[in-house]
């Protein structure tokens, strides 16, 4: 691992860092806040993921995190979104696919297969890495993103719930398999088989039978790409039929933007911080969060 940067902040430490990666066969970038309670011990650690065309600076520069983060004592990991250099396949006039677009799944179809498995980089590679460079407790972690990354944050926590003890998201693509976003990438990383689809797509991998305790989602209301890209509504409709526990917030006025991202950005580490408070690995205990500016809960 080689440091790009650091500074303090908060009397924490916000670094920038990079390593090679054998899932992605390049170097990666990413970056992590520690608290400066780490001083004294390990501390819970929040995965944040990024959307589409996004780097892990988006977040670090615009999402608000390090003051609450510092009081929470969470350490904040914030990886890139897809793999990086001139060797890696892209489609440079395409927003929605290639590099910035990883949209966190294992690509199965060349050239994409050897670059674009960004689920293993997620689940495998990178915490082995914080854990052993960083003051992390991994049998505390959480984690949540926005819009791809929201959709990377609740499918990875469904195939891992064992890992994670929570899981929230900004304004994630729901459905990726019938987005119009998503939709065009899922067949160039993934191929024709729809059935191959549904391991990354968080409505049908509850319809098939994955479950996580509960998720904390905010959506904007005047996101420009409520309809179409994100679906709320069908998560709401599969997490109620499979008893699955959501807390879906409309925030009126707010689009897709770090405005309303950084807006919310306190409730959902307080969200987290109470999950992963304490040493019994426990997913299941509601708690009590702030709604927020504007928020109308919609808890089922």
């Amino acid at each position: 691992m080689k440091t790009i940067s650091t500074d303090k902040c908060y009397g924490g430490t916000q670094g920038v860092y990079v390593s090679r990666s054998d899932a992605c066969d390049c170097d990666m970038t990413f970056a992590v806040f520690v608290p400066p309670q780490a001083a004294e011990r390990k501390l819970p650690v929040l995965w944040y993921l990024s959307g589409l065309t996004c780097t892990h600076a988006n977040v670090m520069e615009k999402g608000e995190y390090r003051r609450l983060a510092a009081e929470l004592g969470l350490v904040i990991v914030c990886p890139d979104t897809s793999p990086r250099g001139d060797h890696v396949p892209d489609e440079p006039d395409n927003w929605q696919f290639g590099k910035g677009a990883g949209f966190y799944v294992d690509a199965i179809e060349p050239p994409f297969s050897t670059n674009y498995r960004m689920y293993s980089y997620i689940v495998e590679e990178l915490p082995k890495l914080v854990a052993a460079e960083f003051p992390a407790d991994m049998t505390r972690q959480g984690i949540f993103g926005h819009s791809m990354g929201g959709h990377g944050a609740i499918t990875i926590a469904l195939k891992n719930p064992e890992r994670f003890r929570s899981c929230s998201a900004f304004a994630p693509i729901c459905h990726p398999s019938v987005s119009g976003w998503s939709r065009p990438a899922f067949e160039k990383y993934l191929g024709s088989n729809k059935a191959v689809w549904r391991s990354y797509d968080a409505c049908a991998l509850i319809e098939d039978g994955r479950r996580f305790p509960e998720f904390f989602v905010d959506q904007g209301g005047s996101d420009a790409f409520l309809a179409d890209g994100l679906r709320p509504a069908e998560l709401k409709a599969v997490c109620a039929a499979a008893g699955v526990k959501l807390t879906l917030r409309m925030q009126e006025g707010y689009g897709h933007s770090y405005f309303f991202i950084s807006t919310f950005m306190d409730d959902h580490l307080r969200w987290h911080a109470e999950r992963l408070a304490g040493e019994v690995e426990d997913c299941s205990s509601a708690g009590a969060f702030r709604s927020g500016p504007g928020g109308k809960e919609n808890i089922l």
